[in-house]
């Protein structure tokens, strides 16, 4: 396949065995968006953060998309391809286990950590999934996830883009396909809370230590 580098930010832990925390910005963003709120779960793990290769007029994304919540399904599978691609080879390079990647996205990057999660359903070691949606509308019940791998996801209640019923039938999804689930619907919007950063930590510290 015809596969692209993504630009990054590596950052390892003392000992590079540890896991590592994989970091998918939001729409707009870029790979230093996210360093300041992976300083909430500690130090104790390599950081890898990404730019997506997409760009919307300008502003950095991990996909197309074909409207707002409208995903451009090939262009997202691709992309995911891509991306676990190029963290393998990257795995090599900086030398740490690509076994033990817990992803931490927001929005777009959720959604591709989600996707992520579909894919390659026993790739990563975990995940934290701020505001995401289901990455497919059709989603194959061949999917299995044989390590019952911790997810941890958190939506707004009065977030515009997001139907709450939506997220019903994707934390189900995950559930049927062997995640070990935990969905939080907070009274706020889109945007991410000090009551997101808070219950994630927490979940991260019982599920992931």
């Amino acid at each position: 396949m015809n596969y692209s580098e993504l630009k990054y930010i590596y950052q390892p832990a003392e000992t590079k065995t540890q896991n590592t925390l994989l970091l998918l910005h939001g729409t707009g963003g870029d790979e230093n968006d996210l360093l300041p709120i992976a300083k909430y779960f500690g130090d104790n793990f390599n950081i890898l953060s990404l730019r997506g290769n997409v760009s919307e007029g300008g502003m950095p994304r991990f996909f197309k998309r074909l409207g707002m919540g409208i995903f451009d399904e090939k262009d997202l599978a691709f992309r995911t391809d891509e991306m676990v691609h190029f963290i393998k080879d990257l795995a090599v390079k900086e030398n740490f286990d690509a076994g033990k990647i817990i992803a931490l996205g927001y929005s777009n990057g959720a959604n591709i950590a989600g996707s992520t999660l579909l894919q390659y359903p026993d790739f990563l070691a975990g995940a934290i999934l701020y505001r995401p949606m289901q990455p497919f509308k059709e989603i194959s019940a061949t999917v299995v996830n044989t390590k019952k791998t911790p997810v941890f996801m958190s939506n707004g209640a009065s977030d515009p883009t997001i139907d709450p019923a939506a997220t019903v039938r994707y934390v189900d999804v995950l559930k049927k396909a062997g995640f070990d689930v935990a969905d939080y619907n907070l009274q706020t919007s889109h945007g991410l809370t000090q009551q997101d950063i808070q219950l994630s930590v927490e979940w991260f510290k019982k599920h992931i230590g």
